[in-house]
């Protein structure tokens, strides 16, 4: 069985150490107890969106990164195929000139076919 938290604990972990910040740092700037985020980590716990909005924002990761990655991972492990493109019946709607998307250091295009696409 899939465990949702650790994914979420592992990814975590790799964007942590990516940053090269220990548990110790991340904690403290989050305002998560050590050992709390280390349970996170291990998978043993399940965080809460706000203690993830909390870390994702100590981490300097957009949220939203963090989940495309988790997501990312569990399609792999359920055995379940994305397409990095989006059907062609969406992309009127995605280029529609609602609202453009971007992150700083995470790429600043606009959300269409092509930069979803480009993963």
């Amino acid at each position: 069985m899939v465990l949702v938290r650790q994914e979420i604990g592992d990814v975590l972990r790799d964007f942590r150490q990516r940053k090269g910040r220990t548990l110790r740092q991340v904690a403290a700037r989050a305002s998560v107890a050590l050992g709390y985020l280390s349970e996170v980590e291990r998978g043993q716990k399940e965080a809460s969106s706000e203690i993830l909005a909390s870390v994702a924002d100590a981490l300097e990761v957009p949220i939203s990164v963090i989940m495309r990655e988790v997501s990312d991972r569990l399609a792999v492990l359920e055995g379940v195929v994305i397409p990095d493109t989006v059907p062609v019946e969406l992309l009127g709607e995605i280029n529609a000139p609602r609202a453009t998307f971007g992150v700083a250091g995470f790429g600043s295009a606009g959300l269409t076919g092509s930069s979803l696409s480009a993963r």
